[in-house]
């Protein structure tokens, strides 16, 4: 199958504009005639549910929280991008777009990026006018700040919790629309199967997990808006209920899935502080504008950190990378603490992190002012480790964060299955192999509310003469005895060991041989692994309970048998690509200085995997990508 973008034709920067120009258009009086389903509640799905339902369609919105205000978008704390040059140090459009295609590793394409940075401004507006707090300077202007990966200020904040603010402004947009009947929300429930009629996406299979009972539901289109599966490798920053089963179940009827081992791991996260532990605590990014990264000079070292004197520390990223210093991007400063760590270097009394310290800008600014843009972050972090950090460094560590990868999608926002969509993080679209800091609430959100509503109609014009589907149609018949074929699977096994216990087993799989760095040897052995794991599951799995009633347990096993089919392929993505790229690096592939290095020659293209059945080798099918705008140049940061 030979996949096709759908870029609209023209120049770069008047591409999107063709776009809506030409798109097809369903009158007010026949949108309410077409039904939408959008999974998943965060940003980009509560986003898209609310303005549809405000356009007139008649949307079902599904989410597996008690409340649809407990998606992860939340935890994006730090800020969001946009390209509004308040600080007039040179930023634009096109800059944004090539901050974005570098940072990335030129491993996205040019017109699905440029239209990210096009539609941030509009992003702003719209959120001031829902009311969200951004932090604003004395004279009122709204305030930036800068993030890795670029020299100008575009990142818009409220204070550390932009995420959630933004959030609740959809959220209210969300509830108005379901309050005006426009939208019928579904909370406490989970989808398990997408149903293909016709080869069209036209409905979800459901699982009310309050009470167990199997439900099935029928519309004109569906919208995937499920976030991203860093969960994957159980130690993350993600929550608890992170996971990709609506994605991969949507692979397995036909969606291609693109790039999954390009998985972001965040370099300032709270370190591990023991085998109890089931997940990590995110730190924002935020806090490399100010703070300064260093492990002490000589090893082994028992001095506390504020004993440690100037010319015995190691600022390691203003040394290695001197034009960016603590802002390099998401992947080298996870490296390089990384390799820090490895050399014996690491603090803490796991000796697993480094120090993120703000004296310095204590000293220059006064502690009110680092309160003032940090002190919910200070305030959580002495919560936690009873330090504070105002007075002694930060201890920060690596961890799983961002899904780069995910369904792939066109232009449009479509997967390789008519009528089902794809947005935010779970699709691959925006970041190529590494996600710039404060883009994946840029891309929630303009994903939700600029984009999606143009190529959905485009797509529901065609679609007007579709009568509504009953549900008692044998595609949905076949898909729910399917649903509960795979439940009553995981149910029989009744063997000694917890979902848990497979998932912590293949989360320190993945960060050892599929992490920060891959090779040959380890991912080949990690696949073998992968493969008795699943096949251990499969025989000794313990859920307790039933079907058909409220049942935690058969939740998680249900995700993590995806996870461990998920994990295969992972695996095999980052084995076929013999390159170092992004969040990608591959042991083999590097500079003498252990930078990534990249071969354009043979992968400049995106990896799309078509499924093949259970136990089948899926077949990878490349998108080649093709820059017309931008140079491709060794990614530097020095």
């Amino acid at each position: 199958m030979e996949l096709n973008a759908k870029i609209p034709p023209g120049p770069l920067k008047d591409k999107w504009s063709f776009y809506k120009d030409h798109a097809r258009l369903v009158n007010p009086a026949n949108r309410k005639k077409l039904d939408v389903i959008v999974v998943g509640t965060g940003l980009s799905g509560s986003a898209a549910a609310a303005s549809l339902g405000e356009m007139g369609y008649n949307v079902k919105s599904f989410c597996f929280q008690d409340s649809a205000r407990r998606a992860h978008s939340v935890a994006a704390q730090g800020g969001v991008n946009a390209m509004k040059n308040y600080k007039n140090d040179g930023d634009s459009v096109y800059r944004m777009f090539y901050d974005t295609i570098k940072g990335g590793d030129f491993r996205s394409r040019e017109a699905n990026v440029y239209r990210l940075a096009e539609c941030s401004a509009q992003l702003i507006d719209q959120a001031v006018a829902q009311g969200v707090p951004f932090g604003r300077e004395y004279g009122g202007y709204l305030n930036n700040r800068s993030f890795g990966g670029v020299q100008v200020s575009r990142t818009f904040y409220a204070r550390g919790q932009t995420g959630q603010q933004l959030l609740l402004g959809s959220y209210q947009a969300l509830m108005r629309q379901v309050a005006a009947k426009t939208v019928t929300l579904y909370t406490r429930h989970e989808m398990l199967d997408l149903v293909i009629v016709d080869g069209k996406a036209r409905g979800v299979i459901v699982r009310n997990l309050d009470t167990g009972e199997i439900e099935r539901h029928s519309a004109h289109t569906v919208i995937l808006a499920t976030g991203g599966f860093g969960k994957i490798y159980y130690l993350s920053t993600l929550a608890m209920g992170c996971n990709a089963s609506a994605i991969w179940r949507a692979h397995k009827k036909g969606a291609f899935m693109a790039c999954p081992s390009w998985t972001q791991v965040h370099p300032t996260s709270l370190p591990q502080s023991g085998s109890y532990q089931s997940k990590l605590t995110l730190m924002s990014e935020s806090l490399r504008n100010d703070g300064r990264i260093w492990v002490p000079l000589h090893s082994p070292e028992n001095r506390k950190p504020n004993d440690i004197p100037e010319e015995e520390r190691d600022y390691y990223l203003e040394r290695r990378y001197p034009a960016f210093g603590n802002l390099a991007p998401r992947d080298i400063s996870s490296r390089a603490a990384k390799e820090r760590i490895d050399a014996g270097f690491g603090v803490g009394p796991q000796l697993n992190a480094v120090y993120l310290d703000f004296s310095k800008a204590i000293k220059e600014q006064g502690q009110g002012k680092i309160q003032e843009k940090y002190g919910n972050l200070f305030d959580m972090y002495r919560k936690i480790t009873d330090i504070d950090a105002y007075q002694e460094p930060m201890m920060i560590s690596p961890a799983a964060h961002f899904s780069m990868g995910g369904l792939w999608v066109d232009y449009e926002l479509m997967t390789t299955i008519p009528g089902l969509f794809a947005l935010g993080e779970a699709n691959f679209a925006d970041h190529g192999a590494n996600r710039l800091g404060a883009n994946s609430l840029l891309q929630a959100c303009v994903d939700g509310y600029f984009i999606a509503p143009y190529t959905i109609s485009n797509y529901l014009a065609g679609e007007i003469k579709t009568p509504r589907l009953s549900t008692d149609d044998q595609a949905f018949v076949a898909a729910e005895v399917q649903v509960r074929a795979q439940l009553g699977k995981l149910l029989e096994i009744n063997g000694t060991k917890t979902a848990d216990q497979y998932h912590k087993i293949l989360g320190k799989l993945l960060y050892d041989y599929c992490g920060l760095s891959r090779s040959s040897a380890g991912l080949t052995k990690a696949i073998a692994e992968i493969k008795k794991l699943r096949a251990d599951f499969y025989k000794n799995l313990k859920v307790p309970g039933s079907e058909d009633e409220m049942n935690g347990e058969l939740e998680k096993a249900g995700r993590i048998a995806d996870y461990l089919e998920i994990a295969e392929l992972m695996c095999q993505d980052a084995l076929t690509r013999e390159e170092s790229c992004g969040a990608h690096f591959r042991e083999e592939y590097q500079t003498p200085e252990g930078e990534a290095l990249r071969n354009d020659e043979k992968y400049c293209f995106v990896s799309a995997w078509q499924y093949q059945g259970e136990d089948q080798e899926e077949i990878l099918v490349p998108e080649p990508l093709h820059f017309e705008n931008v140079e491709l140049t060794v990614r530097s940061y020095k």
